[in-house]
């Protein structure tokens, strides 16, 4: 199969989808009025609550929610060969991811920007809100603790990652500042200036990694895990348009960037597809995912299909920086197809490696040889790039590899392989980071919105004692989390958590649309609820029956808790829904849990941020 086949096939699905399905449910069922004023306005304080232009917002909330699932995850499935995980995602992202984000987003606009949480707890009730509470805080810190590992893997010992990485934050701190206070409105001006900035300091990278100056952009683990909990809290409390969301649009121009030329390489080198469409291991047994194809390859491709992630940044920092409701369309849904877009880049890259090469890459030597199969280009990859890449688990490096042949076989760039290697590295890297900043923001949202049941400042978010609180609450839990693990005790609780909130998620856009709407409008969420949670149950339980409970250890008796207690905590939520659902087509009313509405700042104390 050559890999332009399955490009163009995912170009043309997604243009139709965009052009007619998002539009049929932004304008049919959510019924959009684009002269209605959104808490942007109605709540500004310029701190949290900012009117924001359009492609801004698109370039914040694409950068938050493309973390490591849409890179890393494909990779992982392409174990199933290249079919199983190029359904998923073309099917998923349009019918499912697409749906969710979108619905999630026009729900939180319509509550004042407010959270899942909160929407959960208007729509449905106290019950499902309090589950709704307690599941999301678990599940965003798991999550923000699996995304930091693999940013701190990918930039240990890499001084050139770390270099442009950091490069990109004085960068966004001037562009925030030019684009808000020193020439407000001149976007074009800003933008210019800052990817200009990031560029030079990608560039810059790569001769300082050579330098006598090299060392002191090398950090151990703690050093980086210090630092990024110390960024994320930083993130957190300083306003939203002067760190995080100049910082996300810069990076997205990276991230679209590069995923484009990676899709203009594809289409000039026309690779074939080395993996077959599928592998022996559908049925499972395999050494990378132990599971069968379904229900693994859903979980294992956590965020290209669909992310229970998204909701999180649709009900938390995006709604509040929404200038109309005609943006919701393109931020929403179009921001998930371009999610997906780049996990069908991801796993081109992966599947274009010979299936020996790629094995050799993903897991440790001991379980190659037991395999049967031979590397080809292995050892002259290894020696071109400089590094040995036998056993370099996990995804990033393979990514990395078949990143960086398609590069290298471009037109001059041929002996330029080591360079788009670590170039590649730090891609990835830098595409995982945004979405931390932005996590942990949106975490400090939830917890200040459930501490404000029992101290009402916390609710308000610009109280600044809570802001403080809140905000290293949330990095000191998930940078313990990551200084005292590891990946074989964080991950296996990404996949699954990741696509339970999803679920949740759905099964509040249910409610939402049923009391607004025809009942039969209520299938475009409940068809993909209906799906997700049945195969993510499915794959929670055969994660306990089939992995925790035989490793006959501590870490594996912790993991059958934690997964047991989201199962119970989305099974509650299920069944609160679903009853709502039988009272609404039984043309009953649910009893409203209205909270007092969020008060916006006073002019004085929005001045001050």
């Amino acid at each position: 199969m050559n890999a332009v086949t399955l490009l163009v096939i995912a170009l043309l699905v997604y243009a139709l989808a965009y052009r007619f399905y998002a539009s049929f449910i932004i304008a049919k069922i959510l019924a959009f009025d684009k002269d209605r004023p959104t808490p942007a306005h109605t709540l500004r304080n310029d701190y949290d609550y900012k009117p924001t232009n359009k492609w801004v917002l698109f370039g914040h909330h694409f950068a938050a929610i493309a973390g490591a699932g849409p890179l890393v995850g494909p990779v992982l499935a392409a174990q199933f060969g290249y079919m199983p995980g190029f359904l998923w995602i073309l099917i998923g992202s349009v019918l499912a991811g697409g749906v969710h984000d979108m619905v999630l987003l026009f729900a939180s606009v319509r509550h004042d920007g407010l959270s899942l949480t909160e929407i959960a707890r208007r729509e449905v009730g106290k019950v499902t809100g309090g589950a709704t509470g307690i599941a999301v805080l678990f599940i965003i810190i798991t999550a923000l603790a699996g995304l930091s590992l693999v940013v701190v893997n990918a930039l240990a010992e890499s001084s050139w990652a770390t270099f442009s990485i950091f490069a990109t934050m004085p960068a966004a701190l001037f562009v925030g500042w030019y684009m808000n206070k020193l020439r407000p409105g001149k976007i074009t001006e800003a933008t210019i200036i800052g990817v200009s900035l990031v560029i030079l300091g990608i560039i810059a990278g790569e001769p300082l990694s050579r330098s006598q100056w090299a060392h002191w952009f090398v950090y151990s683990k703690g050093s980086l895990v210090l630092i990024l909990a110390g960024y994320g809290f930083l993130a957190s409390i300083l306003p939203v348009w002067l760190l995080l969301c100049p910082r996300d649009y810069l990076s997205s121009y990276m991230k679209i960037g590069t995923i484009g030329a990676l899709a203009l390489g594809i289409l000039w080198v026309h690779p074939t597809l080395a993996a077959p469409a599928y592998t022996s291991f559908v049925h499972g047994g395999g050494p990378i995912v132990p599971g069968s194809v379904w229900p693994y390859v859903c979980i294992t491709i956590a965020c290209g299909a669909i992310s229970g992630f998204h909701s999180l940044i649709g009900s938390g920092t995006t709604p509040k920086m929404i200038a109309s409701e005609k943006d919701i369309r393109i931020i929403g849904y179009g921001a998930m197809l371009t999610e997906g877009l780049v996990s069908i880049m991801a796993l081109i890259a992966a599947t274009a490696l010979i299936p020996g090469d790629y094995f050799a890459i993903n897991v440790p030597p001991a379980v190659f040889q037991k395999l049967g199969l031979s590397t080809v280009n292995l050892a002259a990859l290894s020696s071109a790039v400089g590094e040995n890449l036998a056993g370099r688990t996990g995804g990033a490096v393979s990514l990395a590899v078949g990143m960086a042949q398609i590069f290298s076989s471009m037109p001059g760039m041929k002996h330029m392989l080591a360079y788009w290697y670590h170039f590649a590295i730090m891609f990835e890297a830098l595409f995982i980071l945004t979405t931390i900043d932005t996590g942990t923001r949106v975490a400090r949202y939830i917890l200040q919105e459930m501490l404000g049941v029992f101290h009402k400042p916390f609710a308000k978010g610009e109280w600044l004692p809570g802001v403080f609180i809140t905000s290293a609450a949330i990095s000191g839990s998930w940078g313990i989390m990551v200084y005292m693990g590891n990946i074989t005790t964080i991950w296996p609780m990404f996949g699954v958590a990741n696509q339970l909130l999803s679920a949740i998620a759905l099964a509040i856009g249910t409610t939402f649309i049923l009391k607004r709407t025809k009942p039969v409008y209520g299938l475009v969420t409940f068809v993909p609820f209906l799906f997700i949670f049945t195969t993510t149950v499915t794959a929670g339980v055969m994660n306990i029956t089939g992995n925790y409970l035989l490793r006959h250890d501590l870490q594996g008796y912790i993991n059958v808790a934690l997964t047991l207690t989201m199962l119970v905590l989305a099974t509650i939520i299920a069944c609160t829904c679903t009853t709502s659902w039988v009272k609404l087509l039984r043309g009953e009313k649910l009893k409203p849990e209205r909270s007092s509405r969020v008060e916006p700042a006073p002019p004085e104390i929005a001045g001050e941020f």
